[in-house]
């Protein structure tokens, strides 16, 4: 999980310099940095990012109160003071010395445009609450597990932002390059400000970055700031993506998915954790349920309704806020690991608390049993596409990408998977099931590929009431829940069409040979690095039965009690007869997409047809890859 923060001049820089270099506590007065992070047993900052060479650091290093004061406090390079002494010695006056060791344009030249400056920005990872409970109450081998599987995963973040997502901009945006070398300053901290357990890391992004300048020379200058909000939630999908993966293959732990708001995507968990023990870490969130209870009653008040789906994001927000508490006087790891457990133990019992990580790795072993390390990315592709368009309609590849990672998350439940797959499926369902609604002007260049805006045609469910727990009013279906049922549906059809297909070729064949790879829905093979069959099986499945366990594999990892369904209690709307009427009628339309397809196909399978030759015209031209992709889009 993610979050972003903004770090400005006169307020936002001084709090993270006292607070949160300091374990998110408060710092005495006129004690040093290093001498409070050392009596209080904190971990130091670290410097991350490959930006770090133009200023003469190196990754890992620790962070200094005058470095992150200089840096993310004036804008100026972190060795400004020996830099600045060194130029008055050489006789230059002090305004231009101190102008040299500015980064980018002065502060003072924004602040007298009327404008607030921004230095930097705090994204703030943190796993899982499940994670963070094993992590708080496992043995010393768990605890280190957890650490590395989270560095690594913020490592991998930070490295796909630097990759594929910084820019700088120059002359009002006019001016563009990229620029894969972040500045990060890095603090880890373990616990939230009721003092229970909560590994975090906060990463602050430098808002300079150099490139080369007309001459040649390196230039220093702004992020686009913007881009990188925009990719926060594919960086927070793809964190918590490596960090869950790589503790359960570790710990041979498996992930089901846990309904925190209804209505909204579910979190997936650590199978075996007990939701009173999530509770128990999660202090704050009885106190947020109470006060948004408050808002919302106002709320009905002042506008006369209950507040929609942006609204009901909002007052949560403003519940937050609300509740947070004060900062506290920050303890030693040892010291809240045994506070912690002592407080485990007294509500829980020693037994649970004692045989947490066999009960987990019990539960892992059974789902991991049932589950398959294989993805079909032709569902997977209509999958992704269906959820994006239902819940935006108008989407990026930036979307796509955030759903195809949660898409491996939820289906592989913590299993290892091929590295690039991600990338993979959202290039398949932006290339097949979706078009583009950026329209390029005549004599203009295109805009580059994670610029462009697309769109689909797939049948958007009507809305429906949802009849919640006894002495809550009843709510309208949320966007997520319409795209889960939009999706189930085009899903379902595809794979009835894929079992009538098989079962035809297989009354006219005897034998069945062995598959080079995974047919998708429309008959081709899927390249090696990405073969979805089942390998290692002693005997071959048939098409149809293949296209059969497809089925049973979407929910072979799924406790009995989630089989139903993942956001809400499908006896609240999805029996009623009018809801079953109306995907009845949904389904309906599917199948009238489907057999659409299936005669387009049928008409261009003869080559020597009119049609059959612009059908091969038309299917060559959409396997060429979209402009700015280069080479490294995979064409299925």
């Amino acid at each position: 999980m993610l979050s972003v923060a903004k770090i400005q001049r006169r307020n936002a820089w001084r709090y993270y310099i006292r607070g949160v270099a300091f374990g998110d506590g408060r710092r005495p007065a006129g004690q040093s940095l290093k001498d409070a992070q050392e009596l209080a047993g904190l971990p130091p900052g670290r410097w991350l990012g490959r930006g770090l060479r133009a200023l003469g650091l190196t990754e890992g290093a620790e962070v200094s109160e005058r470095q992150l004061e200089l840096l993310f406090g004036e804008g100026r390079h972190p060795d400004a003071d020996r830099i600045e002494r060194g130029l008055l010695d050489d006789g230059v006056d002090a305004a231009t010395a101190r102008r040299l060791t500015v980064l980018g344009q002065p502060i003072e030249e924004i602040e007298a445009r009327k404008q607030t400056p921004l230095l930097g920005m705090d994204f703030t990872f943190r796993p899982q609450a499940s994670l963070v409970v094993l992590w708080a109450l496992g043995d010393a081998t768990v605890r280190l597990v957890i650490e590395r599987a989270h560095e690594r995963a913020v490592d991998a973040a930070l490295r796909w932002l630097e990759d594929e997502v910084a820019e700088t901009r120059w002359a009002s945006g006019r001016g563009r390059a990229k620029t894969p070398a972040l500045v990060v300053a890095a603090f880890r901290h373990i616990d939230n400000r009721d003092g229970l357990p909560l590994l975090h890391e906060h990463c602050l992004i430098l808002n300079r970055v150099q490139r080369l300048g007309a001459d040649g020379d390196p230039v220093w200058g702004a992020l686009d700031t913007y881009r990188l909000y925009q990719n926060v939630v594919a960086a927070g999908t793809l964190y918590t993506l490596a960090m869950t993966t790589e503790v359960c293959e570790a710990l041979g732990l498996a992930t089901v998915p846990r309904e925190v708001t209804p209505g909204l995507r579910p979190v997936m968990e650590i199978a075996g954790v007990p939701e009173d023990l999530i509770n128990w870490s999660a202090s704050r969130r009885q106190r947020i349920e109470d006060a948004l209870e408050v808002l919302t009653d106002q709320y009905v008040k002042d506008h006369g309704h209950l507040p929609g789906e942006r609204g009901r994001h909002g007052l949560g927000w403003w519940a937050a806020q609300e509740t947070r508490p004060a900062k506290k006087k920050p303890k030693p790891l040892q010291h809240l690991l045994a506070w912690w457990r002592a407080s485990a133990i007294l509500r829980f019992g020693q037994q649970l608390i004692d045989g947490l990580l066999d009960r987990c790795r019990a539960v892992g072993a059974a789902i991991r049993a049932r589950v398959d390390p294989a993805v079909d990315v032709a569902l997977a592709a209509v999958d992704v596409a269906a959820v994006v368009f239902t819940v935006r309609e108008k989407f990026s590849r930036r979307h796509v990408l955030a759903e195809a990672r949660r898409h491996l998350l939820e289906t592989l439940r913590g299993r290892e998977f091929t590295r690039g797959l991600d990338d993979y499926i959202a290039h398949r369902a932006l290339l097949r099931y979706s078009r583009r609604h950026t329209v390029t002007e005549p004599g203009r260049e295109a805009p580059a590929a994670d610029r462009m805006t697309y769109t689909a045609d797939f049948p958007v469910p009507h809305r429906w009431w949802i009849a919640p727990a006894e002495g809550t009013p009843p709510r309208e279906s949320s966007r997520y829940e319409r795209a889960r049922v939009a999706s189930l549906a085009v899903q379902n059809a595809i794979r009835g069409a894929r079992i009538r297909a098989d079962t035809a070729t297989e009354a006219s064949t005897s034998t069945v040979s062995a598959p080079a790879g995974h047919r998708d829905l429309e008959g081709e093979t899927a390249s090696a690095p990405h073969a979805v069959d089942h390998p290692g099986r002693d005997a071959a499945l048939t098409p149809a039965q293949r296209a059969a366990d497809v089925q049973v594999h979407q929910q072979a990892a799924m406790p009995e009690e989630y089989l139903e369904g993942r956001t809400t209690d499908p006896a609240t709307w999805l029996r009623t007869p009018k809801n079953l009427d109306r995907l009845a009628a949904y389904t309906r339309a599917a199948e009238t997409r489907r057999r659409a397809m299936e005669d387009r196909k049928a008409a261009g399978a003869d080559p020597a047809s009119p049609v059959g030759g612009r059908r091969q015209e038309h299917e060559q031209q959409r396997q060429q890859p979209d402009p700015g992709q280069g080479g490294q889009g995979l064409r299925p």
